[in-house]
């Protein structure tokens, strides 16, 4: 099994930035997804999570209302439109996946991880 994420990078306070994490070697769409984020010294944080047929969606307080997670099954992919990003938002962005589909909101209860893409929000 393989999540590549990818899509971070430097931007400017206000800014955008799209994520996307690319699956492989796993029934995509049989799999709950999630975004979970970690700041530097900091522990590893819920962002958004998404189940197997996009049907239920939850986000994290923080971003309710600026980010967006979407997934498209037939390219096994899971995306984060990210806007009006703050400073706050700086860190490295994981992607995980759960089976049975369901949402992760608890890191200990995904099953696979990516390997994270750093985002940073700075002038």
């Amino acid at each position: 099994v393989q999540l590549q994420a990818s899509g971070g990078g430097l931007v400017q306070p206000g800014g955008s930035l799209r994520l996307s994490c690319a699956a492989s070697g796993l029934a995509f769409s049989n799999y709950g997804m999630g975004w979970f984020r970690q700041a530097p010294g900091k522990e590893r944080e819920f962002v958004a999570t998404i189940t197997r047929a996009g049907g239920t969606i939850y986000y994290a307080d923080s971003v309710k209302g600026r980010f967006t997670i979407a997934r498209d099954n037939a390219k096994s992919t899971l995306y984060l439109e990210m806007n009006s990003l703050k400073p706050e938002d700086t860190g490295v962005y994981y992607c995980a996946a759960k089976t049975l589909g369901g949402i992760i909101i608890n890191p200990s209860t995904a099953d696979y991880w990516g390997q994270g893409t750093q985002v940073t929000v700075s002038s």
